[in-house]
Parts: C-alpha cells; sequence; structure tokens
C-alpha cells in the first residue's frame, strides 16, 4: 500500500511539474527579456533541485539492494557524496569543464571559490572565462548550480559498485578526485567546448558525461577491489547475494525516475516549450519500454520475472535516452528503452560470469547503457527534431558519420577515465588501503566504520 500511495504522489508531482513548465513556456514566449530570462531560471533551479533529489533515490535503492548489516555504511556514503561534489566543484571542477582554455581543459576561471561574489566572470559572465556556457540565459550561478547536481550523480554512481567492502574514508577521497580531475576533463571535451564537441559528437544531458564516466570509474574500482567474500565459489559457482529490502529498492527507482524529468528536460536550461514536452516524453517512453524488455528477457532466461531486474531495467532505459532524448523521435525512444531493457539483464548476468562483483547493477544499468546510449544518437538521431543541428544518424539516413563522432566519443571516454581512475584508485590503496578488514566485511561495515546499525532492533545476520 505505501509503495501504492508514493506512486500516486509521484504521478501527481510529474503531472504537477508538466503543468507548471508549460505555464512558464507559455509566459515566457509574451514577456520581455528580463522577465523570460527570470522565468528560464526558475525552470533551470526547479529542475536542478529535482535532479538532486535524486541523491535520495540512489541512496533507496543501493540501500535496498544491500544487506542489512551494511545499511549506514550505504546511506553515509550517498549523503556526504553530495558534499564532496559541492566542494570539488565549485573549488577547481567547474572551471576545468567550463573555463575557457585549449580543446582538453579549462585554463580560464579554474578556481571559481576564489572571488565568487565579485569576480567580473560573475558580474559579466561571458568575457571570455565561460563562453562554453553563453549559449543560455540564465545567470551563471545557476547554471552553475545545475551543472553541479549532475556532478554529484556522476559520483554517487560509484557508491553501489563498490558497496559492502570499501574503507568509508578511500571512498571519500576517490569522490574528491573524481570531481576534481576526471569528471570535469570529459565534461570539457563534451560540453565545455572541447575536442569531441568540435568534432560533432552529441551528449544532450549525460548518457556519456555523467553517465559512463561514472560507470567506468566504478569498474576500475571493483576490479581492484574484488568481489566481496563468498560471491563466488569453486568451479565458477556464483552465490546469489540478496538484498534486504526490494520496497525499499522500488520506491527509490520511482525516485530516480520522478528525477529524470528534471535531468533530462531541465538541460534545456530555457523554458521552451516544444522542447521539453518532447523530452519529457522520449524519457518516460524509453523508461517504460525498457521495463517492459528487462522483465521479459529476464523471465525468459531465468525462469520468472525479476523484480531487481525489473527495477535495473527503467533505470537503464533512463540513462540510454539521456544522450538523444532530445535528439530522436519517440518510436526511436521505444527501441532506445527495449534494446537498453535487454542489455541490462544480460549485462549483469555477464559481469557475475566473469566475477565482476557490482552489488546494485550499476555497472550495468550506467556504464553499459551509457555507452549504448551515446551511440544511439548516432544512430537514432534526427536532425533538428527539437531545434538542434545535429545531423541523421544511421538509420535516418545521414549514413555514418554522427556514428563515428559517438564511437569515438566512447572509445576516448573510456580510455581517460578507466586510466585516471584506476591510478587514482591504486594511489589510494597504496597509501590508506582500500578494502575493509576480512572480519569487519562478514560482521557487516555498519559496526566497522560508523559503530551503529540501522536496525539496532533486529539481529544483524552474517
Amino acid at each position: 500500500m505505501s509503495a501504492y500511495l508514493a506512486d500516486r504522489k509521484l504521478r501527481r508531482l510529474v503531472i504537477a511539474l508538466m503543468t507548471f513548465a508549460a505555464l512558464i513556456a507559455v509566459a515566457s514566449a509574451e514577456m520581455d527579456k528580463d522577465t523570460k530570462v527570470a522565468l528560464d531560471t526558475l525552470w533551470v533551479l526547479v529542475t536542478a533541485m529535482l535532479v538532486f533529489f535524486m541523491n535520495l533515490g540512489f541512496g533507496m535503492v543501493e540501500t535496498g539492494f544491500a544487506r542489512m548489516k551494511n545499511c549506514v555504511n550505504i546511506l553515509s556514503k550517498n549523503f556526504i557524496v553530495f558534499a564532496v561534489a559541492s566542494l570539488g566543484f565549485l573549488l577547481l571542477g567547474w572551471g576545468l569543464m567550463f573555463g575557457d582554455g585549449n580543446p582538453y581543459i579549462g585554463t580560464q576561471g579554474v578556481f571559481f571559490l576564489t572571488g565568487a561574489d565579485n569576480s567580473p566572470a560573475i558580474r559579466e559572465e561571458y568575457n571570455g572565462v565561460y563562453s562554453a556556457m553563453s549559449w543560455t540565459g540564465v545567470p551563471l550561478l545557476a547554471k552553475f548550480f545545475f551543472q553541479l547536481v549532475f556532478a554529484g550523480t556522476a559520483a554517487t554512481i560509484v557508491s553501489g559498485a563498490v558497496a559492502e567492502r570499501i574503507k568509508y574514508k578511500s571512498f571519500i577521497l576517490f569522490s574528491f578526485a573524481m570531481i576534481m580531475l576526471i569528471y570535469p576533463v570529459i565534461g570539457h571535451w563534451i560540453w565545455g567546448g572541447g575536442w569531441l564537441a568540435t568534432m560533432g559528437a552529441f551528449d544532450f544531458a549525460g548518457s556519456t558525461v555523467v553517465h559512463s564516466v561514472g560507470g567506468w570509474a566504478a569498474l576500475t574500482g571493483v576490479i581492484i577491489l574484488g568481489p566481496r567474500l563468498g560471491k563466488y565459489g569453486m568451479n565458477g559457482k556464483i552465490n546469489i547475494i540478496p538484498g534486504h529490502n526490494l520496497a525499499l529498492a522500488t520506491l527509490g527507482t520511482l525516485v530516480l525516475w520522478f528525477g529524470w524529468f528534471g535531468f533530462n528536460p531541465g538541460s534545456t536550461m530555457a523554458a521552451d516549450a516544444s522542447a521539453i514536452s518532447h523530452i519529457i516524453v522520449t524519457t518516460n517512453t524509453a523508461a517504460a519500454a525498457a521495463i517492459l524488455g528487462a522483465t521479459l528477457i529476464s523471465w525468459l532466461v531465468l525462469g520468472k520475472p525479476d523484480l531487481g531486474m525489473t527495477l535495473n531495467g527503467a533505470l537503464a532505459g533512463l540513462v540510454a535516452i539521456t544522450a538523444g532524448c532530445a535528439f530522436v523521435s519517440i518510436g526511436s525512444s521505444v527501441l532506445i528503452g527495449l534494446i537498453a531493457g535487454i542489455l541490462v539483464v544480460l549485462s549483469v548476468m555477464f559481469f557475475d560470469r566473469i566475477k565482476v562483483d557490482d552489488p546494485v547493477g550499476a555497472l550495468s544499468v550506467h556504464l553499459v547503457n551509457g555507452v549504448f546510449g551515446t551511440l544511439a544518437v548516432g544512430i537514432f538521431a534526427q536532425d533538428r527534431i527539437t531545434g538542434v543541428a545535429t545531423g541523421n544518424g544511421l538509420l535516418s539516413g545521414g549514413g555514418m558519420g554522427l556514428l563515428i563522432a559517438q564511437l569515438t566519443a566512447v572509445a576516448s571516454v573510456a580510455v581517460y577515465a578507466f586510466t585516471a581512475s584506476a591510478i587514482i584508485w591504486l594511489a589510494i590503496k597504496a597509501v590508506i588501503g582500500l578494502r575493509v578488514s576480512p572480519q569487519e566485511e562478514i560482521l557487516g561495515l555498519d559496526i566497522g566504520e560508523h559503530g551503529m546499525t540501522a536496525y539496532p532492533d533486529l539481529e544483524i545476520p552474517t
């Protein structure tokens, strides 16, 4: 009943959000420039708050898929990671990502924290400092906050994949390094006017920049950490370690689905009625198709419709459509979602078979479908379907040009994100270590890392 009521409330919020966006868009079309900027700013900040709200969704999903003895640790990581992202992105990440410079990194306005209230870059905005963001007219600090919540999302992805065996302090250190040195560099290449943008690669809302970057960082961490104790037995046996609360995971997935209605349409960074409407529908349609695809394939392969696969199917569809939500038709979003739903199930099974232990399926959701979503732009894009000139994808008569650009983005992001992440993980491992002791892992990270439990009235299973 609680899940039903939560679902009803979320649907009401979605309807209210769409009505709010439509009213703003209609009003802004008839207002003077200052009023339009104010309405656009309101739209950007409200959608940024929705993306911030996704932190709750990630926390609930990861906690639900984890064991009872690790709940406090999972929740604490998901809570603190946004604080880490906020300071790291303010101090260095924003400038490296959006500061003017060369095709590979921003070199001007790098230390955004210094003089943030008085610098000419704040007052005049585009005096050759952050010109990559000049395409949208909202105030610079509104742009900063919107981009900050995306950076926080990328760091959060790592948390679930390395769950139940990583040291708390090691995760915090890696999150700082990722937000300041990995995420913004790749962001500059695509969203900061860098070399991938120049060669014609597109990523509307972050399949590449957010999800695949978080996925590559997570993959390196999982490989270096190794699997959880007891996950893999002799002779290739895979031992299932079920999460303790699928109700929590389901609610978290609904929160994330809702938050994506800020994540994707908010990336217009203006109250464009037509574009917002198109993006909301492609986003929702891809999620729906992916749910059905994941449920069907898990039913066929596993013999039962696995709820965990269904939940990850929804997230996979949302990740896959994120790059192309403004570039593809509604019909194409159905195909993208359906493929994503199938991919996530097969990917979860594949990672288990090669003994890459990902407790929540983050690699399959964010890495695999972040890559697929990037490539889907090159396959399904229709030029100017929402006014953006992308060129046509392969199936729209555009040939291989756009797909090659997207392939280049996938390959270059993979090389940099994987290599840089590995260096940082290994450096942390050498200095303070990455993994908790076997005894602590068996007893649970809640007691070992935090000295408390999420369920003090219950015996914590080992």
